[in-house]
């Protein structure tokens, strides 16, 4: 079961949550960002494995990951599984839901993870006295699209080895904008769970970090990976397939 916190007054809020800069506040005016502090009312802890929502679902909320990290899927009456993204603190989950107002995915943390939530409800009442809080959601919802584009763009039409730069790059790229390192990081994300969200196989996947580390675009230690080459990779992501 979930852990739920309230938001007492002596908890960081938006206005000065260390995630401001990546989540829901950021670009808004500073007196827009003071307000905000009404929407998140609590937040919930989650263990490593612990479901955050299931596909279905009725979307009563909005969550901005505070901490951690949380995967979302498709689960086949078969029991196959698809991947569908990967999240990092600053980002919401649950935007895919907004369009039929129930969870396209099921969201599971891959650590000890906390998210602030957002009722709907709370969304809509704050949006009359907050004009910009429509305006970032929808910006929002609009890098999500992107993002997902992007990867039926990688799966349709880049080799193997493309996808996975993409992927290393992508994720670069996302751990840059929270302030952290771009070319060391943890992925907290399996091998397996990477090709399955690339529709690559486990042994395609460990082939080609091998590879990469073998030709010197990264370096690898389990989870561990610092990239050494970052043009080489984005070079390898822009030739022809």
């Amino acid at each position: 079961m979930h852990k739920r916190v309230p938001v007492s007054i002596e908890s960081a809020h938006c206005s000065t949550c260390m995630m401001g800069h990546v989540c829901l506040p950021v670009g808004m005016p500073s007196q827009e960002v003071e307000q905000l502090d009404a929407l998140v009312k609590e937040r919930v802890r989650l263990e490593k494995g612990d479901v955050l929502f299931r596909h279905g679902e009725t979307l009563n909320a909005l969550f901005g990951l505070r901490l951690g990290s949380v995967k979302t899927q498709l689960e086949e009456q078969s029991g196959q599984v698809q991947i569908t993204g990967f999240y990092l603190p600053g980002e919401i989950i649950g935007l895919d839901g907004m369009a039929e107002g129930q969870h396209s995915s099921t969201a599971i943390a891959m650590e000890d993870s906390e998210v602030c939530v957002v009722r709907m409800q709370d969304v809509d009442e704050i949006s009359r006295y907050v004009p910009s809080l429509q305006h970032q959601i929808r910006r929002i919802m609009s890098k999500e699209i992107a993002r997902s584009h992007q990867v039926l763009l990688a799966l349709g039409s880049m080799r193997s080895e493309q996808r996975l730069a993409a992927f290393l790059l992508n994720l670069s790229q996302r751990l840059a904008a929270l302030g952290y390192s771009s070319t060391d990081f943890i992925m907290r994300m399996s091998r397996e769970e990477i090709g399955n969200y690339l529709g690559l196989t486990l042994e395609t996947v460990s082939r080609l970090f091998s590879r990469f580390a073998r030709e010197g675009l990264i370096r690898v230690s389990q989870r561990e990976v610092r990239i050494l080459d970052m043009i080489a990779l984005h070079e390898l992501v822009g030739k022809p397939g």
